[in-house]
């Protein structure tokens, strides 16, 4: 079989990115004729302990794709020579189409356990079809937008900037991060691809190696200056403040030389900053910003800056692009309603909310959050703010419903700044922030 290349998935194949249980039950439901309407919801039972709050991402990616999701020729040929498919049922695949509706939160919502992210409405066998889909989609997008937006708290206004590609868990993963970041507040991106296909800024410098291949660091400094004006110089190959001076001395001799950062990475970051700082102001180039990287995460960033580390900017890489500290979530989709009978999950751990749900976020007078409750989406209840919108009617995506919530970058700075500090805060813990379900909901809970 020829190989694809990366990210090449045809309309017509899409379908296939699933587990084969969601098909051989969709086809059991095909067989018993069942066609009754159900809901599924999306959400996480717990936090991971790395983390007091998640960013809800991908969502609105997953009904996008959903809306127009097709069972080509092709994949029902290779569906067909596996032997374990009736041909009525491939035929009705042939012209499956989604039917339903998708309910979800705007991405950039700050979220926490047992909320939904995302709910789906539609006859059984459409609905358990998008399980894996879903799930993939909104799983990678919320790790990597939850351990972003963590590095734009520490930076405290600095810009921190996507390094990690090439050590991220394939190349689907590296472009679809980079919309999880620019969600996050990320300033931008050293992944090409990445930055132009979901409109972030793209960054970059240069490496050891193009130092390393001139004979001396001064004249690939100086080549690379005259090449790029305005570039960021790495001086830290040999000795970072050697190196530092080197570049002084080249705008010495060469004001025309725009130099407009230098980056360091490597050794003691924060004493490092504070030396070139020296440098630099002391030679007139208070201008020069200092961009730091090298196995940076929030913690790191976090203390740099209590230490008073004059940096300018962050990369980060390996720590973010992975999401060391929490890389998966326990991330379910589960049916909680189906014609029209509430249906709840009773095994030990895994219990879960029954029915169509809506969520509401509580503030004060002030516009500080204070408490969520989770509610029955049509329950009457006075609770604040509902969170969850239909973007997909009757199979048919919104775009008026889409447009209104592209505005994740600037959702997730003012839902932050809306938060208890105990939400924000990077130390290892839970916040005190109360989510409360809502008396019909208890009640229904309670007897389900």
């Amino acid at each position: 079989m020829k190989e694809s290349l990366p990210l090449q998935v045809e309309d017509g194949e899409l379908a296939l990115l699933t587990d084969l249980y969601q098909l051989t039950m969709t086809q059991a439901y095909w067989k018993e004729e069942m066609h009754e309407w159900a809901t599924f919801s999306l959400f996480f039972r717990k936090m991971p302990p790395t983390r007091r709050f998640m960013l809800a991402c991908g969502q609105q990616h997953a009904a996008e794709l959903l809306s127009r999701l097709r069972f080509g020729d092709e994949a029902l040929s290779r569906l067909a020579d596996t032997g374990q498919f009736d041909q009525g049922f491939l035929d009705w695949l042939g012209n499956w189409r989604f039917e339903g509706d998708i309910w979800t939160l705007p991405e950039g919502t700050p979220v926490f356990a047992n909320e939904p992210l995302l709910e789906v409405d539609a006859p059984i066998a459409q609905a358990q079809l998008l399980e894996s889909l879903v799930m993939n989609l909104v799983q990678l997008e919320t790790v990597l937008a939850s351990k972003a937006v963590r590095l734009v708290l520490a930076a405290q206004g600095r810009p921190v900037v996507d390094f990690g590609m090439r050590r991220m868990h394939g190349v689907d993963a590296a472009v679809r991060g980079v919309r999880a970041y620019r969600s996050a507040g990320l300033a931008g991106t050293s992944n090409v691809l990445g930055g132009l296909r979901h409109d972030l800024a793209i960054n970059g410098t240069m490496a050891h190696s193009y130092i390393l291949a001139h004979d001396d660091e001064t004249e690939a400094f100086r080549a690379f200056a005259r090449h790029y004006p305005g570039t960021t110089l790495l001086v830290d190959t040999h000795d970072t403040l050697e190196g530092v001076r080197k570049v002084i001395e080249i705008m010495r001799e060469e004001p025309e030389v725009d130099v407009k950062s230098i980056r360091l990475d490597s050794g003691d970051l924060g004493k490092l900053a504070k030396g070139a700082r020296a440098l630099l102001d002391e030679a007139g180039h208070d201008d020069i910003t200092i961009v730091a990287s090298s196995g940076l995460d929030e913690h790191k960033i976090a203390a740099l800056l209590e230490d008073g580390a004059p940096i300018d900017a962050f990369g980060v890489g390996t720590q973010m692009g992975v999401a060391a500290d929490a890389p998966v979530i326990d991330l379910s989709y589960k049916l909680v309603e189906y014609a029209g009978t509430p249906r709840v999950k009773h095994s030990p751990g895994k219990i879960n909310l029954p029915c169509r749900k809506q969520l509401y976020r509580r503030q004060d007078e002030s516009g500080r959050y204070i408490g969520d409750i989770i509610a029955l989406r049509d329950e009457e209840i006075d609770a604040g703010e509902p969170l969850l919108r239909q973007l997909v009617q009757g199979g048919r995506l919104d775009e008026k419903a889409m447009a209104l919530a592209e505005d994740a970058r600037e959702r997730v700075t003012d839902a932050l700044d809306r938060f208890p500090e105990s939400v924000r805060r990077l130390a290892e813990g839970e916040s005190d922030y109360p989510v409360e379900l809502s008396p019909e909901l208890e009640r229904l809970q309670s007897k389900t």
